[in-house]
């Protein structure tokens, strides 16, 4: 393990997320669940399936399945658009999590080719989307993580979404960090959803659930989701760690994604502000962005890693190097509320000293 990951998990606070992963994170969800209460069994029963009905409401769709991971459920609302059009082909961005972190399982497991539309270096537009052949389906994620949590304009959404309904392409999304965007958007859930065909939501992300996601659309689409999840390993002889968990922090946290907005923009606002540090996009559209220090890592981690040993506070767990600068991903949540503001001005006093 490197220093700079060993002075992160050291820390005693820290700027991303809700704070360490660790069993609270489920015992705390179980607080108040009484003993006695009936598990779900493979997929069915009266802990998965009112979780269900409810996260559809949320979404205005028809129906809901749960799953326990995202990977699962996205690779199989993609295989069954392609059976239902007809059509092996399905487009997404160049850095699609499909694409670059599950192994080409989409390729190797049904196969389905893919067409990867626009530059890896930002979002893909309405132009590129009109210029694509037929496919099946169009992948679209909200925000676009991996190039700093971009997203387009709610205008563009709907142009998108009505060009690939008069196309007779599937619209799915990938909104693993969707309750993320409300803020931005000042939408619901259900009215971005309204968009899209099919939808994916994530509950450890942002929410801070232990595992699990939500694949929602219509009744048909989620019946035979229902079947490509046996198919797939994913009912488990009990799924309710996951659901109680994901429940748990849904409702725990589902109104505070306003103030992570707040607090990403207030913060980016005071790194962008230090000589040799900047952030992509310089205005958070959510509670994350990705956060660029002058020169490379080998430069740099030594000189973060004092700042984490000193004021005990992590900042940063790695650095990835880029053409100049290095990089890293900050998602805010309950930890950053939580850190004393002495603290955090000491930070921000190393931070100016240091890159200065």
């Amino acid at each position: 393990m490197s220093r700079l990951r060993t002075t992160f998990q050291q820390s005693t606070g820290q700027i991303s997320g809700h704070g360490k992963r660790n069993v609270g994170v489920l015992t705390a969800a179980f607080a108040e669940i009484e003993d006695g209460r009936s598990s779900d069994q493979y997929g069915a029963g009266p802990f998965i399936e009112p979780f269900e009905q409810k996260m559809a409401d949320q979404l205005g769709m028809e129906e809901a399945v749960f799953f326990p991971s995202g990977t699962m459920a996205q690779q199989i609302a993609l295989r069954i658009w392609s059976d239902e059009t007809g059509n092996r082909t399905v487009a997404y961005h160049p850095l699609c999590h499909l694409e670059i972190h599950e192994q080409d399982g989409l390729k190797e497991l049904h196969p389905i080719q893919t067409m990867l539309v626009g530059e890896a270096d930002r979002l893909m537009t309405l132009d590129e989307i009109k210029a694509l052949p037929d496919v099946a389906c169009l992948l679209l994620e909200l925000p676009q993580r991996e190039i700093g949590g971009v997203a387009p304009a709610f205008s563009e959404l709907e142009a998108i979404s009505r060009h690939c309904r008069e196309r007779g392409i599937r619209l799915h999304l990938d909104g693993a960090r969707l309750f993320e965007m409300l803020p931005y958007y000042q939408k619901t859930a259900a009215e971005i959803a309204a968009l899209f065909d099919s939808v994916y939501l994530s509950f450890y992300k942002g929410l801070g659930g232990i595992a699990g996601a939500i694949l929602a659309g219509p009744a048909a689409f989620c019946q035979t989701a229902r079947i490509w999840k046996r198919r797939y390993g994913g009912d488990l002889i009990s799924l309710y760690p996951y659901i109680v968990s994901a429940d748990h922090y849904y409702e725990l946290r589902k109104d505070r994604m306003g103030q992570y907005h707040e607090n990403a923009k207030q913060l980016a606002e005071r790194f962008n502000a230090l000589p040799g540090v900047f952030t992509t996009p310089k205005v958070p559209v959510s509670n994350m962005f990705h956060l660029h220090f002058s020169g490379q890592s080998d430069e740099v981690s030594p000189k973060l890693e004092q700042i984490q040993e000193t004021t005990r506070i992590g900042l940063v767990g790695y650095l990835v190097d880029k053409d100049g600068y290095c990089s890293t991903e900050i998602s805010l949540g309950d930890a950053y509320a939580e850190l004393e503001i002495d603290r955090l001005e000491e930070v921000f006093e190393q931070l100016h000293q240091t890159f200065s």
